[in-house]
């Protein structure tokens, strides 16, 4: 018997996976209805998407422009603004699920507040689970509400994991696969000499600019180690990342008697969109399977931690714990964007990031409020070195 339709909120509609999650829902009117969205700032693409969904609850992160969206939309659709506008839209009477696809840390408050309200969540944000991952998850078990991942990584676990019931203690390892990013094989000596422009050239995803850099430095893979602890109740020093160049193969959990399943799929995020939105059931949307005989080969390689020292720096945030997570993920935020601007080297991007984690003084009991203490002393932190690098 098909489970009942799934009525969604979609916070971030307007970036990648917002319109992926979109695309995914348009071929499945059957089992997905889109109930509100929200932006940042972009709002033609916002009123456009809210015209073809026909909702009645939008959001616009800024309230500035609340009037030019006012005029391009129907005056019985609801404009919500602000921190305020994306609680209300996360706590929506009569929605399943809220879909939190917002990058950096303002999807932290939404987040909580939709599991507060019963609502389960699937999660794109890793900054959500980076920065809070013990508060959010102990706020899911005691509302009884899923979190349900939307990274492809953490989808293919929770697939790979999904009927198992012998626990986490005949897991051996969760192992994460990274495409290795554009410098992949380049020397370590011309790191230094990376632009904005190589970095956002990804080899295989198509991605927003912000993931797209952490792709390159693996950063990224550094925030999933950290996101998967919390998401699975495994240990990080269980977390495991192997480079698989190709990208089909997203992830894959080692078992104690050496078996191992992994999953794998073409490179788009509708597939693991889908997955979370149709759980527990798999349902025929417009995804292509596989074509093995033209894949060829799928290789696998270690990651190279001399040279992209993010993998090493996510362990020891993870295995410390406390508040240092958040600090290494707001860290690499500022150096993301300094290095974008033209105002930080791509090596610069990880020595920055290790200097504010050493002299962080780390506060192992991680309230929310000790967690957004520490974001926004890491923040102030990476400013301050990144000026004094250019001041050199």
């Amino acid at each position: 018997m098909s489970s009942p339709r799934k009525r969604v909120v979609l916070l971030g509609s307007t970036g990648s996976i917002g319109t992926s999650t979109l695309k995914v829902a348009r071929e499945l009117p059957e089992r997905i209805e889109i109930v509100a969205l929200a932006a940042a700032t972009n709002v033609s693409k916002l009123a456009e998407q809210a015209l073809e969904t026909g909702v009645k609850d939008v959001a616009l992160h800024d309230a500035s422009k609340a009037d030019e969206l006012r005029a391009l939309l129907p005056s019985d659709v609801r404009i919500h603004t602000g921190d305020e506008g994306l609680i209300a839209l996360a706590t929506l009477s009569g929605a399943d699920i809220v879909l939190i696809a917002i990058v950096g840390t303002a999807g932290l408050h939404p987040a909580l507040a939709a599991i507060e309200a019963g609502k389960d969540l699937a999660v794109a944000s890793k900054e959500i689970l980076v920065m809070a991952g013990e508060t959010i998850t102990e706020a899911a078990t005691k509302a009884g509400v899923r979190l349900l991942p939307v990274d492809s990584e953490h989808n293919a676990i929770f697939q790979c994991l999904d009927g198992h019931r012998g626990g986490e203690k005949e897991v051996s390892r969760l192992i994460l696969t990274a495409s290795g990013g554009p410098f992949r094989t380049w020397p370590s000596e011309q790191l230094a000499s990376v632009t904005p422009a190589q970095a956002l050239k990804h080899p295989t995803w198509d991605m927003g600019p912000k993931i797209t850099i952490d792709s390159a430095t693996l950063f990224n893979k550094g925030l999933e180690m950290i996101e998967a602890r919390w998401l699975f109740g495994i240990g990080m020093e269980r977390i495991d990342v192997v480079v698989h160049p190709q990208s089909i193969i997203h992830s894959m959990v080692e078992f104690v008697d050496g078996s191992v399943l992994a999953q794998l799929s073409r490179t788009d995020m509708c597939f693991p969109i889908q997955y979370a939105l149709t759980w527990p059931d798999r349902v025929r949307g417009g995804l292509k399977p596989i074509d093995f005989p033209a894949l060829a080969k799928l290789e696998f390689e270690a990651p190279r931690d001399d040279d992209f020292p993010a993998l090493t720096l996510a362990r020891r945030a993870g295995l410390t714990g406390g508040t240092l997570p958040a600090v290494y993920n707001a860290a690499n935020e500022v150096a993301v964007d300094a290095f974008r601007a033209g105002r930080l080297s791509f090596p610069g991007i990880w020595e920055t990031v290790r200097r504010v984690m050493d002299d962080h003084a780390v506060n192992h009991h991680a309230t929310l409020d000790a967690v957004i203490a520490a974001d926004r002393w890491a923040r102030e932190a990476a400013a301050e070195a990144i000026s004094a690098v250019g001041a050199a």
